[in-house]
């Protein structure tokens, strides 16, 4: 049978889910797959490798690829291998992204072009999947036409006709490569391609657009279309689903043995800190659209340390009554304390199946659901495939393929995926569906810590460490209508809920004190976002809502080190924030007059962008952007004449996209040059590590 190398980089388990897909196709085709996660290094070799190789992987983070692949990336990047060290290779590559983050499908990017420039050929188009408009747009035509590339590879003399191009989707009808893309490749720093180019973006909203007329389409008919109903021409139509995943684990449940069980086994990050918290402070008033929380923990006991702006780590727990609600609905609810262990099913037909890593052995019910899975993950279509196998009721059934089926991509794409359902909500809605234990475990993916990032100072804050959050809510995916919370800052609001100041609940009864609650963290090891070594460099710091937290920690870092050098050179601050209302969501406004007021903080930026006016300006300023070109010459200046360094924190999808369309804006009025030109120039920043970002 022939055979091809199989490798995967995943964060949240979607780039494995496409790769094992790949994997059980293959076979159907004459095909063979060696599978491997590209952490997995002691079991492949592409140094040698002859066969082959296909690539799947997601984007993470600011661009990055998951960390799965960061020892890997790291190892081809080193600049001493030569042009020629996979010359023998041929491959093709699947990357996953979204297009509303800046650097789409980076963490593909980043290897394609690494892997092309040590000497590896294409022998298939690379894919750029966008879950902004349905990954499935292009993941499976993509898988479709790998056969074919791959027959072609193994049946072509030396395998050395190999197909280039990209296919995005921008571009489901035929591969093409787009040359300002391509030019812009050749001056980017390792984290890859600045930003989408405009054609390709008017093509995705032109895809976006289709999807959205093909969906108003289908629900003409029945306006009504709900989670659990359809209406013509989907409830009408023949279906294309996906194969069924098959099953490969099977879970057994044993008497509780009463041992204690630790956050600790549910984590491989290490090493992990159990810190009091010390206080709580609500920064927004209540009737702020937004409640903004500042929590400071007790470090003096630990030797955890760390910079002005690193981020850190939260582990976090699901919310019990979830937790309580699912295994009710699994009814397993009367087993909460049994241990469960599990074992590879001896008649699967899943090749290289493997005991999930981050469930630890014999822990309770308890314990798996409320430390271990993350139960509100977004069920892929896989898992509602599954599902059907276990669903009695025959409209339920038929619902159920309707929304993993290609004909009803729109109905998953508005009812599941952007309405964020789980896992309970489905069960919720089609109560014959019964599934074991064993197939959540299959498809439920490891709980991940939540990442904050520091807002304080260790020089200004000895043996603290402040962070604040945004509680988050969004809708129920239930009829109950409920508005849910987020996992981590749900959590985190109602542990401190008895030391929150201003605190509004009833003192404690005499001789009743709170107990400082406990959380676990730890730190992260891709911190960068570091103010300059040179402290005479200026600094641009973009930060709205909770986006300013690092910038706070930068500032008291910097007043300390004023206090300590008196008389030193200390380069200009600038910071551009911006809020809803100035009375309701300011943060840190008190502490920021402070640092202008001392001169630490130099130019303070301040927008509004739900108030009419501010002061006596002649028209208001309503976001970031809109202040970094009113004052377009002076931060052309510091950028590019002055060698200074911009930060941006915050929102991903929105702010830091108009973040950098607005120094395009600044550095193409202010140089004279065209908008590509500047696009090169903020890229070089970039390289120098001169324009750095923290997104979410």
């Amino acid at each position: 049978m022939r055979r091809f190398l199989l490798l995967y980089a995943t964060q949240q388990g979607q780039a494995k889910a496409i790769a094992e897909e790949i994997c059980e196709k293959a076979v159907t085709h004459g095909f063979s797959a060696d599978l491997h996660c590209f952490s997995e290094s002691d079991k492949y070799d592409l140094k040698t490798e002859t066969a082959p190789l296909v690539v799947v992987v997601s984007t993470t983070g600011n661009g990055d690829p998951p960390d799965t692949a960061r020892k890997f990336v790291k190892a081809i990047q080193d600049r001493s291998l030569p042009a020629d060290f996979f010359a023998h290779l041929r491959y093709g590559l699947l990357g996953l992204g979204d297009s509303e983050y800046t650097y789409f499908c980076n963490g593909g990017k980043i290897i394609d072009k690494r892997l092309q420039e040590l000497g590896a050929q294409r022998f298939y188009d690379t894919g750029h999947a966008d879950d902004c408009v349905g990954l499935e747009l292009v993941v499976e035509p993509w898988i479709d036409g790998l056969w074919a590339a791959l027959t072609k590879h193994f049946t072509s003399v030396g395998g050395k006709e190999e197909m280039s191009g990209t296919l995005t989707a921008a571009s489901d009808a035929s591969p093409r490569t787009d040359p300002v893309a391509l030019e812009l490749l050749h001056v980017e720093s390792q984290v890859e391609l600045l930003r989408l180019d405009d054609s390709r973006k008017k093509d995705s909203e032109v895809l976006e657009q289709s999807a959205v007329n093909k969906e108003s389409s289908a629900l003409a008919a029945d306006f009504e279309s709900s989670l659990t109903r359809s209406g013509p021409p989907l409830s009408q139509a023949s279906l294309n689903i996906p194969a069924l995943p098959p099953e490969y684990l099977q879970a057994c449940l044993q008497e509780p043995l009463g041992q204690e069980e630790s956050q600790a086994s549910v984590t491989s990050v290490d090493p992990i800190f159990h810190v009091p918290i010390s206080k709580a402070v609500q920064l927004t008033t209540n009737d702020a659209i937004k409640t903004t929380l500042l929590v400071e923990l007790d470090i003096s006991k630990t030797n955890f340390s760390y910079q002005p702006g690193d981020a850190f780590n939260v582990i976090c727990p699901n919310s019990d009554s979830e937790v309580q609600d699912l295994v009710q609905r699994l009814q397993l609810a009367d087993r909460l304390e049994h241990r469960v262990f599990l074992k590879i099913k001896a008649d699967t037909k899943k090749k290289g199946a493997a005991l999930p890593q981050h469930v630890p052995e014999g822990c309770s019910l308890r314990f798996l659901f409320t430390w271990c899975l993350e139960i509100r993950a977004v069920p892929k279509k896989a898992f509602l495939r599954a599902l059907v196998d276990h669903t009695s009721d025959g409209a339920e059934r038929r619902r159920l393929q309707e929304l993993c089926s290609r004909q009803g991509a729109p109905d998953y794409n508005r009812l599941v995926r952007d309405a964020r359902a789980c896992v309970l909500g489905l069960l919720r809605a089609f109560p014959s569906c019964r599934p074991p234990l064993g197939l959540l475990l299959e498809h439920l993916p490891k709980l991940q810590p939540r990442p904050y990032s520091c807002a304080s100072s260790s020089l200004f804050h000895p043996g603290k460490l402040h962070f604040i959050f945004n509680v988050v809510e969004f809708p129920s995916d239930s009829t109950a209508g409920v508005p849910r919370r987020g996992v981590c800052t749900g959590w985190l609001a109602t542990l401190v809920e008895s030391i929150l100041q201003p605190n509004t609940r009833a003192p404690p009864a005499d001789g009743e004190e709170a107990l400082a609650p406990q959380i676990t963290i730890s730190p992260r090891t891709t911190n960068f976002f570091h103010l300059p070594n040179d402290p005479s460099a200026p600094v641009i710091m973009v930060g709205p809502g909770a986006g300013v937290a690092p910038f706070i920690g930068f500032l008291q870092h910097r007043e300390k080190l004023q206090e300590q050098r008196p008389g030193g050179r200390f380069g200009a601050m600038w910071l551009f924030f911006g809020c809803r209302h100035k009375d309701r969501d300011y943060l840190f406004r008190e502490e920021l007059r402070h640092f202008l007021k001392c001169g630490i903080l130099t130019h303070l930026k301040v927008s509004f962008s739900r108030d009419a006016r501010v002061g006596e300006e002649e028209a208001p300023v309503k976001y970031v952007q809109d202040h970094i070109q009113r004052h377009s010459k002076q931060v052309a200046r510091v950028l590019l004449h002055e060698n200074g360094y911009i930060y941006v924190c915050g929102d991903a999808k929105n702010m830091a996209k108009d973040v950098n369309d607005a120094l395009v804006e600044v550095i193409s009025k202010e140089v004279g040059v065209e908008k590509l030109e500047a696009m090169r120039t903020l890229a070089t920043l970039k390289e120098e590590k001169r324009y750095l970002q923290d997104i979410w």
